[in-house]
């Protein structure tokens, strides 16, 4: 017997991440679809998490995370961007960026409340706010560059608008926001009240000299905005599911209402290990280079097929155009490639609640050199 319930979220399935993935251990095909990496993480992380558990650390850290580690944080915002943080009253640690999307969204949004999203979209935010009883307002990025139409935003806002959430680098086609990005969302919300949420998971993995415009850069921004992190993505370790959120504290005081009755606290030894390992700064101001060289190999790569490349400067991530070779629609062509060519990627028409399809698919060149070579030769009989 089933007990009759009405669902939340009545047209959500499972995750696009979740298919391909297994699509792609069904058949036996190369995985550029999800955003993990297929190399190890530092062995000196590893070491001072096995350290931190030897030593004990293994109780409930404080709520709000440990003391140590939002020390770090916040002395890492203000060499990258200039900006005081204070550790008590306006860090959290949480269990992964995902879970701090939603905690913010959950802090702020109630029912007829209007979010602006820009499409394609990181796939949690438009279901967290539905879940919320709140309407995702959708705004199409320009293609193919994937750039902000302010002017069509400036026509969305209205009285109802609650929030506007923002990604750079860009999950999933690794755009990057510009300096005047910033100053045109800045003049849209002067004198309003709306919420920014930024998800700046990706903050270190820009590429081609762009700098990361953080909305930790700009004091304004930053006294009506949640921005959240990962130190995931950061440091190979997706699989720890730990991130964080800055957030001014009047704020921060209601995000952590909501944390305290769903996770309360996170992992403690990878806490510990996180706050000594944040000390050495070079492993993230070194990141962006380091995947810059796995973009530009898939490139390479890349230019043997019939798929061009829509530059990535940020992110995982880099996005290929199929128009001229298939008119198959992106995600049968997916599907396709997993199945008969043993290389699995992601529709970008997935990340549109409309599926508008551009005939563009979504790569992750986090990898080994020789998965990427493995994965794109056998797209050459195409």
């Amino acid at each position: 017997m089933q007990v009759p319930f009405t669902s939340k979220l009545p047209l959500v399935g499972t995750t696009i991440f979740t298919v391909m993935s297994q699509l792609a251990t069904e058949y036996g095909a190369v995985n550029l679809g999800q955003g993990f990496p297929d190399f190890n993480m530092s062995e000196d992380l590893i070491e001072l998490a096995n350290k931190a558990m030897q030593e004990g650390n293994n109780q409930y850290a404080h709520m709000h995370g440990l003391s140590a580690l939002r020390t770090a944080i916040a002395e890492k915002s203000t060499v990258m961007y200039g900006t005081e943080i204070c550790a008590e009253n306006e860090i959290t640690v949480t269990p992964g960026a995902t879970y701090a999307i939603y905690t913010a969204l959950t802090t702020v949004l109630k029912k007829g409340d209007e979010v602006i999203v820009f499409e394609p979209a990181y796939d949690c935010y438009i279901p967290t706010i539905e879940l919320n009883g709140a309407v995702p307002v959708l705004i199409s990025l320009q293609y193919p560059h994937y750039s902000i139409p302010w002017e069509e935003v400036k026509a969305k806002i209205n009285s109802r608008t609650r929030m506007i959430m923002i990604n750079s680098p860009h999950n999933p086609t690794g755009a990057v926001l510009s300096e005047a990005d910033m100053q045109e969302l800045s003049a849209l919300v002067a004198n309003t009240n709306i919420i920014i949420l930024s998800d700046e998971v990706y903050e270190h993995l820009i590429f081609d000299g762009y700098q990361h415009q953080s909305i930790l850069r700009y004091p304004e921004l930053l006294s009506r905005s949640f921005v959240c992190f990962s130190f995931g993505k950061t440091y190979h370790c997706t699989g720890w599911k730990l991130g964080y959120c800055i957030a001014p504290a009047y704020l921060m005081k209601e995000f952590r209402k909501i944390h305290q009755y769903n996770c309360f606290s996170c992992d403690t030894p990878k806490q510990v290990a996180l706050a000594a390992y944040l000390q050495n700064k070079e492993v993230y101001l070194l990141l962006g280079g380091f995947l810059q060289q796995k973009r530009d190999y898939l490139r390479e790569l890349m230019k043997k097929t019939p798929f061009t490349c829509i530059p990535s400067h940020g992110s995982y991530f880099e996005c290929y155009s199929y128009g001229d070779y298939s008119q198959e629609s992106d995600k049968l062509l997916a599907i396709k490639l997993t199945k008969e060519y043993g290389i699995a990627g992601i529709p970008i028409s997935v990340f549109y609640k409309n599926g508008i399809d551009h005939k563009v698919l979504r790569f992750c060149f986090a990898k080994k050199e020789e998965t990427l070579q493995k994965a794109v030769s056998k797209l050459y009989s195409l």
